[in-house]
């Protein structure tokens, strides 16, 4: 019930309609009590400014800033944590007492949660990362801090790849594991995925809105993937359809596999956390109340 001492917390981006965060965010609050509300509010690179501005005079509680905005909005923020500042990436806006917003990024905390279940040792494993836009950002991140013996990124244009991997080896220690560009026409793809313990896919190669005619509905293609080593796990960061097409195909192979639903729940139960300064977050209600949706929008 919205009542006139309800508080607003809201997701930023451009589209935001089909977000799941939503119904989500609102299953959490009405579990833990909370007074607030939770909406999506689409907002355009020009205004992003102006519309921060505004919901820190309304009183906003806390913000989730998704595509495009998540780069451009650490430059507006007045304080960032270690993580936001080596990313340069913000998917979490909190109020700071004298004005302002801090920013962090819970999406490396989302990505990892399905990864570490059952305390799982992901040290010298090798690892394949598919894509270096804005979402391969926070799973490099969260890979380098798994100490794997490798981690291949591969793009489509060196122009991006390279400095991609640049700016997220800037600032690790002189012993963490080296970044390895690999363009996707390299002769040398298939061997480094054949040989790979945890292959993720950040592009939206197989997402339900992906037209056929924009390419194959998997990553790289079909016949890349026929030899896949059932041993490697698949984590694909898109959950609409539930399973992906690539998802599919591994686990036909007899492949792990993790959609990016998880990934979903896991940084909004942070953000949560951050904003309510509640320890205690209704991952479950958050889980069940996405899946609802998902089943039947």
């Amino acid at each position: 019930m919205i009542s006139g001492t309800t508080a607003l917390v809201a997701l930023l981006g451009q589209p935001v309609s089909h977000s799941l965060s939503p119904v989500m965010q609102n299953a959490a609050l009405k579990a833990m009590g909370l007074d607030w509300s939770f909406m999506a509010l689409p907002c355009s690179a020009h205004d992003l400014a102006t519309v921060l501005k505004g919901l820190e005079a309304m009183g906003c509680r806390g913000l989730n800033v998704t595509i495009p905005h998540k780069q451009a909005v650490s430059l507006l923020c007045d304080e960032l944590s270690p993580l936001a500042q080596r990313l340069g990436a913000v998917n979490t806006l909190t109020p700071l007492v004298n004005g302002g917003w801090h920013g962090h990024n819970t999406d490396v905390e989302g990505f990892l949660a399905p990864l570490l279940q059952n305390n799982a040792n992901w040290s010298g494993t090798r690892t394949v990362v598919l894509g270096c836009g804005g979402s391969a950002r926070a799973v490099v991140a969260g890979l380098q801090d798994l100490n794997p013996s490798d981690i291949t990124i591969v793009g489509r244009r060196a122009e991006t790849l390279h400095p991609f991997c640049n700016d997220l080896q800037q600032g690790r220690p002189a012993n963490s594991v080296l970044l390895q560009p690999l363009l996707d026409t390299d002769p040398h793809l298939q061997t480094r995925i054949q040989q790979a313990d945890l292959v993720v896919n950040t592009t939206p190669v197989g997402m339900s809105s992906h037209q056929p005619d924009r390419g194959p509905a998997l990553p790289l293609g079909v016949d890349i993937w026929d030899k896949l080593n059932a041993q490697t796990v698949l984590y694909d960061l898109i959950y609409t359809p539930r399973p992906t097409p690539w998802l599919e195909r591994g686990e036909r192979l007899g492949c792990r596999t993790y959609d990016g639903l998880e990934m979903l729940v896991q940084q909004g139960a942070a953000a949560l956390r951050r904003w309510s300064g509640i320890d205690e977050v209704p991952v479950d209600a958050m889980r069940e109340a996405a899946l609802k949706n998902l089943s039947h929008p």
